[in-house]
């Protein structure tokens, strides 16, 4: 993995067209370096998550990457989700994973911002992150929220609303986005993208939206290489499979299927004036830490505040559709009444 990225090329050349719904005005550009520079005790809000494992046993190495030297997980507060058991269970086994890696466990968010300078919020269940983004920032702490950003549009809309309001850089991705395939259509290795498939599981959890789940994976790598810009979703879906075909302002399609049988895979096609390029595989997480870690030492996400906020638009609209049985719905209406 070479050190000397280039943050443009994670950012769609599609970004700014969001910018139109009038949601977010521009984010802040400038922080005080120095602060960004010399905070490198980063601490977990949600032991709940394998995430939170593989966060911590990558930058807690003897030697880690060298992209990551000098920021270290020195602290978590444990508790994710109260009542969805997948998660819930998985907490005292990641509690003492943890420990063994040199975390101390605190008893409150607030403890946490105490002994910390950045944070990672882990927590699986989208539902508190609002609650708990909403601490994070009055403290003036540079955060990076796990997927997803929440638990329906109208609470990521608040977020970022908040993050605009506090000053404070956030970040989310999945780490999908930052597959080698998928940044070589980013770059340019196909041309102009006309078209894409992609796919990843979908498994669905009763008190969220049902992409915001698992599917955010399969969506976030379909805006990667399309862009922003979806003016409106049709949604096809039965127990086994979910295809959301999204029609884009300038008449290209870009379709996910998400899948709930067979193997659990992430992938797909894009198509390009110079050529289609199939999509994975996906190899770890080495290179949404190295984004996460950079983001921390400049303040500067990769990804502008209103394509994540399309992204989820895009998958509160294919949940429209569903109930709608199928029918057309619009982004920018979805956006609409999140801010209402």
């Amino acid at each position: 993995m070479k050190k000397n990225v280039n943050r443009r090329q994670f950012i769609s050349a599609a970004t700014t067209a969001a910018v139109g719904y009038g949601v977010l005005s521009t984010f802040p550009k400038a922080y005080e370096k120095t602060f960004f520079e010399s905070g490198k005790r980063i601490g977990i809000i949600g032991l709940d998550t394998s995430h939170s494992i593989a966060f911590t046993k990558a930058l807690n190495a003897p030697d880690p990457l060298p992209e990551l030297k000098g920021y270290r997980i020195v602290a978590a507060y444990p508790m994710g989700s109260k009542d969805i058991e997948s998660s819930n269970k998985r907490i005292p086994g990641y509690t003492a994973e943890v420990k063994k890696l040199g975390v101390e466990i605190v008893n409150s968010i607030e403890d946490l911002l105490q002994k910390t300078d950045a944070i990672l919020l882990e927590t699986n269940d989208g539902r508190p992150h609002l609650e708990q983004a909403l601490l994070v920032l009055k403290a003036g702490k540079p955060m990076f929220i796990d997927k997803p950003v929440a638990a329906s549009l109208k609470d990521v809309v608040a977020i970022y609303k908040a993050a605009e309001k506090y000053k404070m850089p956030i970040f989310s991705s999945s780490p999908l986005r930052f597959m080698e395939s998928v940044q070589d259509v980013v770059k340019g290795k196909i041309g102009t993208v006309l078209g894409a498939d992609t796919f990843s599981p979908a498994t669905l959890e009763k008190t969220h939206p049902d992409l915001f789940w698992y599917g955010i994976h399969g969506v976030e790598i379909l805006y990667t290489v399309m862009g922003t810009g979806c003016k409106q979703v049709v949604r096809i879906n039965n127990n086994d499979t979910d295809i959301v075909v999204g029609t884009w302002r300038d008449g290209r399609v870009g379709v996910f299927r998400g899948t709930r049988t067979g193997k659990h895979d992430y992938g797909g096609t894009v198509y390009g004036e110079k050529g289609n390029l199939s999509l994975g595989p996906f190899k770890g997480y080495d290179h949404l830490l190295v984004q996460i870690i950079d983001f921390f030492r400049t303040g500067k996400s990769p990804i502008a505040p209103e394509e994540t906020l399309e992204i989820y638009a895009f998958m509160a609209a294919a949940e429209q559709s569903k109930l709608n049985g199928g029918a057309p719905v619009s982004i920018e209406a979805m956006i609409q009444k999140a801010k209402k």
